[in-house]
């Protein structure tokens, strides 16, 4: 557990946070007026990991919301992270948590730099490594569509077993227990989740 994700102040850590539940829940186009009883239905099944796009309606106040109401529950955060400036408005937010389309290692280093959990966007080996160099807590692997669990499986040679890879876009319950198989260590999930 990388040290900076863990102190007294903080009773969830990230490794806490994926053992009870490895699923990234994205709730993308959602409302600040719907996303708390959203949030709530969520950590009550056990969700442990809550991201709201930038690119959705109003997000800061949507993070701002559900980190103040479920933030000793769950790590609470923001994903389409784009910018380095982006990070620290999510920690004024209330936000721990940084997930990204890109393998952006500005954003990876100011999320490091914040003290947030990170997990970029990768599609090659080459973005993974690069991204864990700069601080990456683990590695969306994105669009998973766009990848098997053949591929997958070739990566997690090369991957140490403690980094967690999050294979995310596509997933559905029909196709998880080919990615565990393979080696994922958990889940984004966005539109398919109100699925």
């Amino acid at each position: 557990m990388p040290e900076h994700l863990t102190t007294a102040a903080e009773p969830l850590t990230l490794a806490s946070a994926l053992e009870a539940c490895p699923l990234i829940a994205v709730l993308r186009w959602i409302t600040p007026e719907e996303i708390e009883d959203v949030t709530a239905v969520l950590v009550e099944a056990g969700f442990r990991l809550i991201e709201v796009p930038l690119n959705s309606p109003d997000p800061l106040n949507s993070i701002e919301r559900i980190a103040r109401r479920f933030g000793d529950e769950a790590l609470i955060g923001a994903g389409t992270v784009m910018k380095p400036a982006d990070v620290a408005r999510v920690r004024d937010a209330g936000g721990r948590l940084i997930v990204m389309p890109h393998a952006d290692t500005a954003v990876v280093r100011s999320a490091r730099e914040h003290k947030m959990a990170c997990f970029p966007g990768v599609f090659t080996p080459t973005e993974g490594f690069a991204a864990l160099e700069a601080g990456a807590d683990g590695l969306k692997v994105f669009p998973a569509e766009a990848i098997s669990p053949p591929v997958l499986k070739a990566w997690r040679a090369v991957f140490a077993d403690t980094i967690p890879l999050l294979p995310t876009g596509g997933i559905t319950p029909d196709v998880v227990a080919g990615w565990v198989a393979a080696g994922a260590s958990g889940f984004g999930i966005g539109g398919n989740l109100y699925r």
